[in-house]
């Protein structure tokens, strides 16, 4: 389709309203199967990311949004990575609004299941700003949190960040209060922290972790009192 460059190269228009229809239009069309490919080979990542850094909030959501609509093909993972979209996905994770932070919450955890950007989110930053959600109950972010975050848990750096971040803290504070699902995600988590670590599994003592723990393994889920097993502190 001829409108995929057309509208590629309107992405860095420096008008911000025209930017924005341009985008908006590129999301539409990524949609559909069998423009992704196309849109790829119009050279739309880089300028995609482009307007995550510079457009207007809605800009940046549909960049992120469209980013997304792309990364659900596996082999561009690690292409929209390399093309510098992560930073500015966390910029939009810590500056966007509640819309945004949910936006870029979805396109970093599906862009997280390829191992570099796993370590690119870390160097960019992510793990403050994802640890602060967790603490934020009732915002409707606090588990979309916790799933990246425990992606970020598959690497030693990740594990590293959220422990220094006060990670458990927050862990140990959703087994307490979050949701069913929630809760889930947050033993997950923590069994990935402490599984070989003597010192987290120290910390996770440390911040009150084994009473909440020890509740959820006679009244949680089935999925939930399996994890807590798994902790073994």
């Amino acid at each position: 389709s001829g409108a995929i460059p057309a509208l590629t190269s309107l992405l860095r228009n420096t008008d911000p309203w025209t930017q924005e229809h341009a985008v908006t239009g590129l999301l539409n069309l990524s949609l559909f199967e069998a423009n992704k490919d196309r849109i790829i080979n119009a050279g739309a990542i880089k300028s995609l990311v482009y307007v995550l850094k510079t457009g207007t909030e809605t800009s940046k959501q549909n960049a992120a949004c469209a980013l997304l609509s792309l990364a659900l093909i596996e082999e561009n993972k690690a292409s929209i990575g390399a093309c510098g979209a992560i930073p500015p996905l966390v910029s939009l994770l810590i500056n966007g609004s509640n819309r945004g932070k949910k936006d870029a919450l979805t396109t970093l955890y599906k862009l997280c299941s390829a191992r570099q950007n796993k370590e690119r989110a870390v160097s960019a930053g992510a793990v403050r700003p994802l640890v602060g959600m967790v603490g934020e109950q009732g915002t409707g972010m606090e588990e979309k949190a916790m799933v990246v975050l425990s992606s970020l848990a598959g690497i030693e750096e990740g594990r590293e960040a959220i422990v220094e971040e006060g990670g458990i803290a927050a862990l140990v504070e959703a087994i307490e209060d979050g949701s069913t699902k929630g809760k889930e995600f947050a033993v997950l988590t923590l069994l990935q922290l402490c599984a070989d670590s003597i010192r987290n599994r120290g910390l996770l003592v440390r911040e009150g972790g084994i009473p909440p723990l020890v509740a959820l393994s006679q009244t949680g889920s089935a999925k939930a009192k399996h994890k807590v097993i798994l902790v073994d502190v």
